[in-house]
């Protein structure tokens, strides 16, 4: 009834994860390109003629020739089949063993609410379920994600005070600049500061150039440069205003006001003097790195130049890098990853919430043990191992 195929074509299995209903980027052949320290493999799962499960698969080398197998936003296939599922797990187990794997990992991209079924299927086959995890660094992909749609997204439905960082920014004279591998020496640089502010190491310039060539047009780069010569033309006639008002001033308590209003204008000249100085009058600010994968896009990196936040570069790239990938095709665009307490301290989620995302929680985890007698061991120390990191 079932037959598997273990190297099914790349082009076969991306066709599938276009039509599954559930496309997602770390499902596609090409992201095995990406994750070059693991070996991968696809698997396509047949009844009779027609394709109907298919998972992209890597392969991770851990000590003693063992391996653990990590299918990340998959299996594709429809969970509630239980005979299918029955046999995609038997071959994947086979696989597991020829690969010497210890357990196999797989994060389905199915929302928490609409999972019960699927958690069911799963565990009464033998399935462990890692749990409704609260930590972001408990699964490899992160379980809640703020994702835009595109019917949620204009400029007009945005909130007043984020239409109103966006205007600012467009008061600086920008340039809002799509590309590929020529924009990665500025993207780079503007990632540097991100990591330093964030005391991370992110990636380098070889890896955004790996991404962008590999993805190729479903991938780009959104950069906002900003004209810092013609805002400090803009400063410049503000000063002369504040100077002209204070020879008309009546009163100390408004001259008292004016002067406030000239220092803090006389030290953002004096700034943005010292920024053209070093680096120009045309100064990169902010910067994304996004890519569609069959209309379900994601931005995986965004850096920002602090030293210009008080012109609101972060909620203008935000904005057109958004709009451009629905211009081109999207239908989401997954803003990333947020931490499991969905608090209202966090930082990120209340700069994503400025856009109107929907906040998806996603079931989580599963593991599919191949070496029984090593499997709670060896999850033991990954799991140990996975917190330091």
């Amino acid at each position: 009834m079932y037959t598997v195929k273990i190297g099914l074509d790349a082009h076969l299995h991306d066709e599938f994860v276009a039509a599954s209903g559930m496309p997602n980027l770390l499902q596609t052949s090409k992201w095995a390109t990406i994750k070059s320290s693991w070996k991968s493999e696809i698997i396509g799962f047949y009844q009779e003629d027609e394709l109907v499960a298919s998972s992209m698969v890597l392969i991770r080398p851990l000590p003693l020739g063992f391996t653990m197998l990590y299918i990340p936003r998959g299996i594709l296939m429809d969970y509630t089949d239980k005979a299918l599922l029955k046999f995609v797990l038997l071959e994947l187990r086979k696989f597991g063993k020829s690969q010497r794997a210890l357990f196999i990992k797989f994060d389905p991209a199915y929302k928490f609410d609409d999972a019960y079924d699927i958690m069911t299927n799963l565990t009464n086959s033998g399935v462990e379920y890692t749990g409704r995890t609260t930590e972001m660094h408990d699964t490899i992909q992160p379980r809640y994600n703020a994702v835009i749609y595109r019917e949620d997204f204009s400029e007009e439905t945005l909130d007043k005070k984020t239409r109103q960082f966006i205007r600012k920014a467009r008061n600086s004279y920008p340039e809002i600049v799509f590309g590929g591998k020529e924009l990665v020496p500025a993207f780079v640089e503007l990632m540097k500061k991100t990591e330093a502010r964030k005391n991370v190491n992110l990636r380098d310039a070889d890896y955004y150039t790996k991404l962008l060539d590999t993805y190729g047009s479903d991938a780009f780069i959104t950069l906002v440069k900003f004209d810092m010569a013609k805002v400090k033309k803009d400063m410049e006639v503000n000063v002369a205003k504040i100077k002209a008002n204070q020879t008309k001033a009546k009163n100390e308590k408004r001259l008292k006001v004016l002067s406030e209003e000239l220092a803090i204008a006389e030290k953002n000249i004096s700034d943005i003097s010292a920024f053209i100085a070093e680096k120009g009058e045309i100064i990169p600010v902010a910067g994304t790195l996004s890519i569609n994968a069959f209309g379900a896009a994601e931005t995986l990196y965004a850096g920002t130049d602090t030293a210009f936040q008080k012109y609101y570069p972060s909620y203008l790239v935000w904005f057109e890098t958004i709009q451009h990938a629905f211009k081109n095709g999207a239908n989401t665009l997954n803003m990333g990853g947020l931490e499991n307490s969905l608090s209202e301290k966090d930082g990120l989620l209340k700069f994503k919430k400025h856009f109107n995302p929907r906040i998806e929680e996603y079931v989580g985890e599963f593991d599919l043990p191949v070496n029984k007698l090593l499997y709670k061991m060896a999850n033991a120390l990954y799991k140990r191992q996975k917190t330091k990191h």
